[in-house]
């Protein structure tokens, strides 16, 4: 989401997103695979030893909502960063528009929203070509509020947001977010809620002991089960990553969309594996993975951050827009506008279902003996992807350093 100040600092808080989608139509493939994983690196320096959860393609809508308003050095960093200089200008309006059209449609197992809106200062006169262009390409909704009355309009808008996302993503500004100078604020959310193609059985769920980086232990609920996925085993071609590393992409219905798993051996940490992720390796994972019957150890998950996303622009290469020599002048007439925060917050939770729900657990004995199809036991810090197999679209990526972690006076603890 984008709040904009003029003079004073104009923000860009969140870009809210929460999710994945389903059912993608026969448009050109997403071209912004390589933002995505230098976002993702930008991340992961700044994130230590946390979990990271973000939504490329909400960010590069966000990022295309603020590039129908802008002009000169501040529309030439969008699209050089977003890699849309090799298409003709506009064209990614399109683009866009196509890829967030072909995953929001309900499915009967699946479910993608992408709700965008745009909140005006009364009594400022917007470009009306910028807010044609907004609601043809991003059908953002409009309305004019008062931002002096701080608190008011932050109520207002996170009740937007949560009614949009289904009360996952709570409190996302505050009063302190704005002041008599916010003259306009773009929020744009995303929710999502899917089912496995292969659900996982309850009754296998047991706590189990997942081994982090550092050294320590956690007890978590771990799911399991044997079935019919994509899998490869691949290797970097030295040791930089520790050689031998698993890939398993496991379909939700429809098989549109998946979750990309990958996961290196038990005793390689995630940070030796993570520098050689880049864009083009994604796309040999997707290409050269092969339909098998996997054992398949999965924990359950929560994952939810909310991420300041200006140093990482910045480091990326969108500087502009943040400083007083923005020209966001496609807006409104004058080129006093410019963005001094940008914010995402998002909410991924995995389950035996799916992608959303709660369940009971049971046991089961997990053993590594006497394995006759490849195995794989995330039961350490792993990267995850979840796509649009058809577009090639990521809408999210992220990692799990610590899954959710079950404490012995946990309900589930007992049960088991």
């Amino acid at each position: 989401m984008l709040i904009l100040d003029i003079l004073s600092p104009l923000l860009l808080l969140p870009l809210l997103l929460l999710g994945y989608g389903c059912r993608a139509a026969d448009i050109p493939e997403d071209t912004t695979s390589e933002f995505s994983v230098r976002l993702y690196h930008q991340l992961q320096v700044a994130g230590g030893q946390d979990n990271i959860i973000f939504s490329p393609l909400s960010v590069a809508v966000a990022l295309g909502m603020v590039e129908l308003g802008a002009r000169g050095a501040s529309l030439a960093e969008i699209r050089q960063t977003l890699g849309f200089n090799h298409l003709l200008p506009g064209v990614e309006f399109s683009l866009l528009q196509n890829l967030t059209a072909a995953v929001s449609n309900d499915d009967a197992h699946c479910v993608i929203r992408f709700a965008n809106s745009l909140f005006l200062q009364e009594g400022i006169a917007f470009n009306p070509e910028f807010l044609h262009l907004m609601r043809k390409y991003f059908r953002a909704q409009v309305e004019t509020v008062d931002f002096s009355q701080s608190a008011a309009v932050a109520e207002q808008i996170n009740s937007w947001v949560e009614n949009q996302t289904e009360s996952k993503i709570r409190e996302l500004l505050s009063a302190e977010d704005f002041s008599s100078v916010t003259r306009l604020t773009l929020v744009n959310a995303i929710y999502f809620r899917g089912s496995w193609k292969n659900q996982f059985r309850p009754e296998n769920t047991r706590t189990f002991s997942f081994s982090k980086d550092d050294g320590s232990e956690v007890q978590t609920l771990m799911m399991y089960q044997q079935g019919d996925f994509y899998y490869g085993e691949f290797s970097d071609g030295s040791q930089e990553a520790g050689g031998v590393y698993q890939v398993l992409e496991m379909p939700y219905e429809g098989e549109d969309m998946s979750m990309m798993i990958v996961l290196p051996r038990q005793e390689v940490p995630l940070a030796s594996l993570e520098p050689i992720i880049k864009a083009p390796l994604l796309e040999e994972w997707a290409n050269n993975v092969k339909r098998q019957k996997v054992e398949v150890y999965l924990p359950r998950f929560k994952v939810e951050q909310k991420i300041d996303l200006k140093s990482s622009l910045q480091g990326l290469g969108i500087k502009n827009i943040f400083t007083s020599d923005a020209d966001l002048s496609a807006m409104t007439d004058g080129k006093d506008l410019y963005i001094e925060k940008a914010v995402q917050k998002a909410y991924l939770e995995v389950t035996e279902e799916g992608a959303e729900g709660a369940v009971g657990s049971g046991m089961i004995a997990l053993t590594r003996t006497l394995v006759l199809y490849p195995q794989v036991m995330a039961d350490h810090p792993f990267f995850f992807i979840i796509r649009n197999r058809r577009t090639a679209s990521i809408l999210f990526m992220g990692r799990v350093m610590t899954p959710e972690v079950i404490e012995p006076n946990d309900h589930d603890f007992d049960s088991i």
